[in-house]
């Protein structure tokens, strides 16, 4: 199962496909993807996507002049392979000097923590072109297994908060993903959060996520 933020490569199949439908202003985006066989995104399911289907993102840099988001519904069986976020240590390798000794820190303290990053950071990790901008935050994506790494993993992000900016989604059994900011406010006050399901946006109570883990 798919689940948002996934990267997601087509076949050669998908690609031709993707390109017979694409809009002629997104066709030079399209065929420099497939050219180096970067990954789309797998994004939330839109209402008219049919069973078999993935919902994918394409996102390109700022520096184009333009911020362009191009939206693709694929048939399942064009994806030739599909893989989890990129780990935040692979991504890292790219980041900006400022950013390099509280990442490297943040890591080092992570233990069994697994952090994975999406957006800018990530982007430039895997194509190599100019997301990151002066005023771009870290993305981050922290899938705990217990409640207690739930806990430690937020206290983390907490504590480097100060020095780096960090952003990004906690992701409950299931795919239900709450902003961290968002829940180290309200975790302790059982208040409801804002969840990004794959097909949908709702409204939970921290103590209903928490129990997804036990």
């Amino acid at each position: 199962m798919t689940s948002r933020h996934d990267r997601a490569w087509l076949s050669g199949t998908g690609w031709a496909g993707a390109l017979a439908g694409a809009a002629p202003e997104h066709a030079q985006a399209l065929e420099q993807w497939r050219g180096h066989d970067w990954p789309l995104i797998v994004t939330r399911r839109t209402q008219d996507a049919a069973p078999g289907t993935l919902c994918l993102g394409l996102a390109l840099p700022p520096d184009t002049g333009r911020k362009l988001r191009i939206a693709l519904l694929v048939d399942a069986n064009a994806v030739a392979r599909v893989d989890n976020a990129l780990p935040l240590r692979a991504a890292a390798a790219v980041a900006p000097a400022r950013w390099a000794g509280p990442l490297a820190a943040l890591l080092a303290d992570a233990g069994p923590i697994t952090l994975r990053a999406y957006g800018s950071l990530a982007l430039q990790a895997v194509t190599g072109l100019n997301y990151l901008t002066e005023t771009s935050d870290i993305d981050l994506l922290f899938k705990p297994e217990s409640l207690q790494e739930l806990d430690a993993g937020v206290q983390l992000l907490q504590a480097y908060a100060t020095r780096l900016p960090l952003d990004g989604e906690i992701v409950f059994p299931g795919g239900a993903a709450v902003a961290w900011k968002e829940w180290r406010d309200a975790a302790g006050n059982d208040a409801r959060v804002l969840v990004k399901d794959a097909n949908m946006v709702r409204l939970a109570t921290t103590a209903s996520l928490r129990d997804l883990l036990g």
